[in-house]
C-alpha cells in the first residue's frame, strides 16, 4: 500500500526520472558493451571449448622447443667461431693446452669416459602404500626439485667430470628448478622420467649416491610408495658440451 505522499501525484504532473532507473539503464548498457567486445575478441568462437585457443602448457612447450632450436643454432655458430679462432690465433702449444683445460672445466666441450645414469620417476597412478606405511599424500608420489638436486650434488661429490640432465650439459651457472611437476632447465621444460648422466669413476659415483642423506630418505619413498629409481652403468658414455649462453643475468638497483 502506498502512503499519502506517493498518492498525491496526479495524472497532470510531469514524471521525473528516478536515479535508480538511470543506474539500471547504465548497467544494461555496460553489459551490452561487454558482450559485444567479448564477441569481437573471440571472433565468434566458443571461449570455453574452442580447441584453437592455446593453453598455457602449449605455450610453454612451444617456447621450450624454440629454445632448443636456438641452442642448436648457437652451438653451430660457436663451433664455427672456434674453428676460425684456432686456424691462425698465434698462440703457443702451451696456451692451447691451457685453453682446452679451461674449456673442459667450464663444460663447453664434450667429455667421454665411463659413467652412469640415474633415472627418477613419479610413482604409478595407482600407487598404494606398502604394508606398514601410511597412505600417501599427493606430494609423496612425485619427483621434487630437491630429489634432482640431491642426485646432481652427490655425483659432483663423487668426482664426476661432467653431468648431463636430460639432454643438457650442466655448468657452474646451471640451476635445476621444478615448477609443479615439470623441470625447467636453462629455458627448456621437461617432464618425468628424469635422467641424470655423469662421467666419472663408477665405483666412486655409486658410493656417493649411497652416502647421500637426502637420497637415503628418497629411497624410503621408493620402498613405501613406488617412486622410480634406477641406476644404469656405462662402460663408455659421451656428454655434449654446453651450447647455451654463458652470460650472467642479475638484478640491478633501479635508483
Amino acid at each position: 500500500m502506498s502512503n499519502s505522499a506517493d498518492s498525491a501525484a496526479g495524472p497532470g504532473r510531469r514524471a521525473r526520472f528516478s536515479p535508480v532507473r538511470v543506474l539500471t539503464a547504465a548497467v544494461f548498457a555496460l553489459a551490452g558493451l561487454i558482450f559485444v567486445t567479448s564477441f569481437n575478441t573471440a571472433k565468434g568462437t566458443n571461449i570455453r571449448t574452442d580447441d584453437s585457443l592455446l593453453r598455457l602448457s602449449d605455450l610453454i612447450q612451444a617456447r621450450s622447443q624454440k629454445n632448443a632450436q636456438l641452442d642448436e643454432s648457437t652451438a653451430a655458430v660457436r663451433d664455427q667461431v672456434d674453428t676460425l679462432a684456432r686456424r691462425d690465433d698465434g698462440s703457443t702449444k702451451a696456451e692451447d693446452a691451457e685453453l682446452r683445460a679451461l674449456e673442459a672445466a667450464a663444460g663447453t666441450t664434450k667429455v667421454t669416459g665411463q659413467g652412469l645414469t640415474v633415472t627418477l620417476n613419479d610413482a604409478p597412478p595407482d600407487a598404494q602404500a606398502a604394508p606398514g606405511y601410511p597412505e600417501p599424500q599427493a606430494n609423496d608420489l612425485v619427483i621434487h626439485q630437491q630429489d634432482l638436486q640431491a642426485v646432481v650434488n652427490a655425483l659432483w661429490k663423487g668426482g664426476a667430470t661432467g653431468i648431463k640432465v636430460m639432454d643438457q650439459r650442466l655448468i657452474s651457472t646451471s640451476a635445476v628448478r621444478c615448477v609443479g611437476n615439470t623441470l625447467i632447465l636453462q629455458g627448456r621444460v621437461y617432464s618425468p622420467p628424469y635422467r641424470i648422466t655423469a662421467v666419472g669413476d663408477r665405483g666412486a659415483l655409486n658410493k656417493a649416491l649411497a652416502a647421500s642423506p637426502a637420497l637415503q630418505n628418497y629411497q624410503l619413498y621408493v620402498k613405501a610408495y613406488g617412486l622410480g629409481w634406477k641406476v644404469d652403468e656405462h662402460e663408455t658414455v659421451t656428454l655434449p658440451g654446453y651450447s647455451g649462453t654463458v652470460d650472467l643475468h642479475y638484478a640491478e638497483p633501479s635508483g
